[in-house]
């Protein structure tokens, strides 16, 4: 199955290459010499923050590079756990590096039982479980009595163990919401295979992980996001990498980022059927309805991350008839999407359309889905968290002020 897998992700790659190989080239590469003069727009769009060789996303052609490799090559080829160590070190780690750096994240899975008896006091059920991972992240701070030490090797201690810890506590979370009791690590299995166990109770066969492997890899980092440089924003004024993750969790946490998976799956759930889409097609543009999993700020072409699990959603519903209807429903929403918006408007799927299906395959509870995103998106929060600590200078923007400049106080009982 993995050569079925793999064979799939080059057909993607080469379909890429053949569609966006007259596209302009990027942009936003190169030596910067600050200051950096850029057309900014509302919500900063455009504007330049950092300069960074951790990852690039080309909106024009559709690429997404860790540390100069192309996604569809690390998708094919790659492990959560040796991209992980790309993003943080910039290389490739040799077999030992990785042995070493794999034992090191397994080594620190563990989660303290303070943080377990929390989550069991919340309304779990009740709790959107971005919250209770907010939560969880920060008693984990708060347990930790070196978390003020902000200096770039400490910080970095702490975001691989919370590399490694994210996966336990969104397993314990998905687990309690069950009223299932939680399951402790195991350091036999790797990253995404250990992660299916302690949420589902069961060892995935090999399919199942490698799939989920290559969702975190997709997953891991993607340039300067909202999550992203939350987490950078608040770690800029020196405060510990613990409360830095907890604002990009906050930040991913919205149906603008990464809750966008959830509502694209109730989309799909809501049209029900094949023979219902065009109707609701023609409804939604009618009522200028926003179509979830389309579009991007970024990409004006097909989402390198979305032409993989395209194809992998298609694979992999084969398991369940639910969700198979449901794929069907996706491939003919994107067909009628895409005739109509995808060449006059550059609207194509992104990663959230195909990535709610797959964990939805995988027997996820769709609330889930963001959680898993921002487990994935650790790597690339704090590697380039992590990145500009190292020359940090506190993010200061202004406002344009468009209020009264000059008014006169008058006292209360004259107004």
């Amino acid at each position: 199955m993995s050569d079925e897998i793999r064979k799939l992700i080059q057909e993607a790659a080469e379909k890429a290459r053949r569609e966006t190989s007259h596209e302009p080239e990027p942009q936003f590469t190169g030596e910067v010499r600050y200051p950096v003069e850029c057309q900014v727009g509302r919500g900063l769009e455009g504007a330049i923050v950092t300069d960074t060789k951790v990852g690039y996303v080309n909106g024009a052609k559709g690429w997404l590079v860790y540390r100069g490799f192309d996604c569809f090559d690390l998708a094919e080829h790659s492990t959560f756990e040796e991209t992980t160590y790309l993003l943080f070190e910039g290389k490739l780690p040799n077999r030992s590096e990785l042995q070493e750096f794999s034992d090191r994240l397994k080594s620190s899975r563990e989660v303290p039982g303070a943080v377990y008896d929390h989550l069991r006091r919340l309304p779990i059920t009740q709790t959107h479980p971005m919250s209770a991972l907010r939560t969880a992240v920060s008693i984990l701070g708060n347990l930790d009595p070196d978390a003020d030490d902000v200096s770039v090797a400490k910080e970095k201690e702490v975001s691989i163990q919370l590399v490694a810890q994210f996966a336990t506590l969104v397993a314990a979370i998905a687990r309690l919401r069950r009223g299932e009791s939680i399951l402790a690590p195991r350091n036999d299995l790797g990253h995404a295979e250990n992660l299916l166990y302690m949420m589902t109770g069961n060892e995935p066969d090999a399919t199942l992980a490698r799939v989920m492997d290559i969702m975190l890899i997709l997953h891991a980092d993607h340039g300067m996001n909202a999550s992203t440089f939350s987490t950078m924003v608040v770690n800029s004024s020196l405060s510990d990498m613990y409360g830095s993750v907890v604002a990009g969790i906050a930040s991913l946490k919205g149906p603008l980022h990464g809750g966008a998976n959830e509502k694209v799956l109730y989309d799909l759930e809501e049209i029900g059927d094949v023979s219902n889409v065009q109707s609701w097609f023609t409804r939604a543009r009618e009522t200028k309805r926003k179509i979830n999993g389309f579009g991007h700020r970024v990409y004006k072409a097909y989402d390198p991350r979305a032409r993989i699990l395209g194809p992998i959603a298609q694979m992999i519903t084969d398991r369940n008839p639910e969700t198979r209807r449901l794929y069907e429903v996706a491939n003919q929403l994107e067909k009628l999407v895409s005739s109509e918006l995808g060449t006059e408007k550059k609207i194509f799927p992104n990663v959230d359309f195909y990535s709610g299906l797959v964990y939805s395959a995988m027997g996820i509870e769709t609330a889930m889905f963001t959680p898993i995103f921002a487990l994935a998106r650790v790597p690339g929060w704090t590697a380039r968290t992590l990145e500009y600590l190292a020359d940090n200078r506190i993010f200061r923007p202004r406002a344009v002020y468009t209020g009264p400049s000059s008014r006169d106080y008058v006292p209360i009982d004259q107004r």
